[in-house]
């Protein structure tokens, strides 16, 4: 019975309301999308724009009642070629307002449109609107960047509702195209129409057009753009086809547990590269990548999902910019900054001249020998040379000479007395915060991580979320400091963080806040005879990499000339010589470099279990010649050391922007293969012989 009572409500009572509704409706609104602004590089190239498309659309009025609704639908699936179930599907589909037209086909032909349009009495309520699909010429390059559309979230309806936005508009869901959605977006326009009784249009009452969105240019280049995402791809492959190095037993021999030959799982990384004088991003690279037109592609939910699975799995993460997301140890990346610390907190008596005689290993002098005797670690060790099998012996060394050659030794010293000579005061938080480790750069990108750096109130906010043992968060440790000193422990930190930094470095201390967008348009840039924006003619409304907010470090000549003599012997050499010659860790790799002079820092970040396969690799460099200031940082995961992962990428991008190394020239992708099951099609150096060092170096 109570079946039959609902079937009866549906049929007649509700049919008979709707009539009346519609009887008395005698005009009808339909809102005129705006188009939204272009994207350009910062050299004009157009890398987001817009199609114009026609969409079909019903008044849901006119098919409330379920017979109505069939009859319509069955009506509209030849003309629309579109299968009944999934205009079934596309009604219900809560994505769009229940309370606005109905979307029933998207981007239709001017044919298919003029055949409803000449049939509007067989087709009541079924209106033809103009709107705008984003295109993104280039394909995949810089999607982390730019970013996509996609339908308003429930979480943030309230927020585009009190901006006037339609519960139908796609908006920007990621990277610009989120931060900047409101300048992209323009002022929507609507058309008023008086109908009939059964929703056939009349004649128009009132039009008032869109407005355009604000376009945007870019800082980044994006033929350098290509090139970043081209070497980083490439050089992961080749790490995927190299054996990481056996596991040993402290008696030098092959653990048994890891006799099978393990090979790095090298599966994402990211680079990033800017100018330190300005903070512009010229490059931001993030892999695993994902093609942008997958979201303006109308595949359904079952396609999707097969092109971006959902996972738990970090390493298969596609829709995550690692340069600003990406939460890593840095390794010996980091050392700089220590060094930074212990200079310009006097810790060091004698400062840059301060020696260190380094025998491989260093044993705490602030933990009593009954505690270390009792299971406390109290010895810490050097990598393991190759020559030797044994923890590398620097003997002498000061802080140039500790960075050129990464001594451990060196910079455990300084973690433990730094802390124990202090009274456990955060001396080397508060020295290397300064850089902007632990807070985020502000770049204009959403989902940025800040970063951890350790200290007790972290260990115990990580012991109540038991992701550490409780008894390890009730204190703050020498020990923990030791590893704070070499980039290992809780410290964590972004690329782009990274990169920052040793742009700060690089310019004198002046730490900037990233941008990827230079300039705010006026809607409407014109196009060049030569198919790139017309940016010299373009009117600015806002300079936005121009009002960065900046902050100084203090970088005196006797803090800086040490640190940057050391980074630069990295690169060049010489490294020191206790027993033999020790080479530095770059020196192998940039033996016939040839481009524009670099310091930089090797840094190899253990993983998990402290096996190999599962360390990460680490390099940030700057160049040294004035007439091209650029940093880079490049972060590649379980993929090894950072002299033979990370660094070759960094070296690459230095050769290209030297002109010492052949760039490809871009062109506009292929049309987007809705058959395949891959987020991006793969992309690799034309040569990547940038990427090969003369002699390998298996050390940090």
């Amino acid at each position: 019975m109570l079946l039959l009572a609902r079937v009866w409500f549906l049929q007649s009572v509700t049919k008979e309301e709707t009539d009346r509704i519609i009887e008395k409706v005698q005009s009808r609104v339909v809102r005129l999308i705006p188009e939204r602004g272009r994207i350009f590089d910062v050299n004009g190239r157009v890398v987001a724009d817009n199609k114009r498309v026609l969409v079909a659309t019903i008044d849901r009025r006119i098919i409330a009642d379920p017979q109505d609704r069939l009859e319509m639908f069955q009506r509209l699936s030849g003309p629309l070629n579109t299968p009944v179930e999934r205009l079934y599907t596309r009604a219900d589909d809560k994505r769009y307002d229940q309370l606005t037209e109905m979307p029933l086909a998207f981007d239709i032909s001017e044919e298919q449109a003029a055949f409803l349009v000449e049939r509007i009495e067989d087709y009541p309520g079924v209106v033809i609107k103009e709107d705008w699909r984003r295109i993104y010429p280039y394909g995949a390059v810089g999607s982390h960047v730019l970013g996509f559309l996609g339908a308003i979230q429930k979480d943030s309806a309230a927020y585009y509702k009190s901006l006037g936005y339609d519960p139908n508009e796609r908006v920007g869901l990621y990277g610009v195209e989120l931060t900047y959605e409101v300048e992209l977006r323009g002022v929507p326009g609507f058309v008023r129409y008086e109908v009939d009784a059964v929703g056939r249009i009349k004649r128009v009452l009132e039009r008032v057009e869109p407005q355009p969105g604000r376009d945007l240019q870019l800082t980044l280049d994006w033929k350098l753009q290509q090139f970043a995402e081209q070497a980083l791809e490439t050089q992961l492959l080749v790490r995927q086809r190299n054996e990481a190095p056996q596991v040993m037993l402290p008696e030098g021999i092959p653990d048994p547990q890891y006799e099978e030959v393990n090979y790095y799982k090298a599966p994402a990384g990211s680079v990033v590269l800017l100018n330190h004088n300005t903070g512009e991003v010229v490059a931001m690279a993030s892999y695993p990548r994902f093609d942008g037109r997958w979201f303006t592609a109308n595949v359904d939910a079952d396609k999707f999902a097969q092109v971006f699975p959902q996972t738990d799995d970090p390493d298969k993460s596609i829709l995550v910019n690692r340069a600003v997301s990406g939460r890593y140890n840095l390794g010996s990346s980091f050392k700089p900054f220590v060094a930074y610390a212990a200079l310009h907190s006097g810790q060091l008596p004698g400062g840059a001249d301060y020696v260190f005689d380094d025998r491989g290993t260093y044993k705490l002098v602030s933990i009593p020998k009954d505690r270390c005797d009792q299971g406390v670690k109290c010895v810490f060790r050097n990598a393991i040379c190759r020559a030797t099998g044994a923890p590398c012996r620097y003997g002498e060394v000061n802080v140039e000479a500790a960075l050129a050659v990464s001594s451990d030794a060196f910079f455990y010293k300084i973690g433990e007395q730094i802390l124990s000579e202090r009274g456990y005061r955060a001396v080397l938080e508060e020295e290397v915060r300064r850089f902007g480790f632990g807070s985020p750069t502000n770049v204009d990108l959403p989902f940025e991580y800040a970063g951890t750096i350790p200290n007790a109130a972290y260990k115990k906010y990580l012991a109540s979320l038991g992701v550490i043992a409780e008894d390890a968060g009730r204190a703050y440790y020498v020990g923990d400091n030791v590893l704070f000193s070499i980039g290992q422990g809780l410290l964590s930190a972004t690329p782009i963080q990274v990169a920052n930094a040793y742009g700060t470095l690089a310019n004198g201390g002046i730490l900037r806040e990233p941008r990827v967008v230079r300039s705010v348009l006026q809607p409407g840039t014109r196009n060049k005879a030569s198919g790139l924006a017309d940016l010299q003619n373009a009117s600015v409304v806002q300079r936005v990499s121009a009002t960065s907010p900046k902050t100084i470090v203090p970088l005196p000549p006797d803090v800086r000339d040490p640190l940057i003599k050391g980074l630069r012997r990295v690169i060049t050499g010489p490294g020191v010589t206790f027993d033999y010659y020790h080479k530095t860790t770059g020196e192998n790799l940039f033996r016939n470099y040839t481009g524009v002079p670099l310091a930089g820092k090797t840094g190899t970040a253990q993983g998990f279990n402290n096996l190999p396969w599962n360390d990460s690799s680490a390099f940030g460099a700057f160049s040294l010649d004035a007439t091209k200031p650029y940093s880079a940082f490049a972060y590649l995961e379980k993929s090894g050391y950072g002299a033979t992962a990370a660094a070759p990428v960094v070296k690459c991008i230095f050769l290209a922007l030297s002109g010492k190394w052949r760039v490809d020239d871009l062109v506009p992708s292929d049309p987007l293969d809705t058959a395949s099951t891959v987020a991006a099609a793969s992309t690799r150096l034309r040569n990547p012989m940038c990427l090969v060092s003369s002699i390998l170096d298996a050390r940090d």
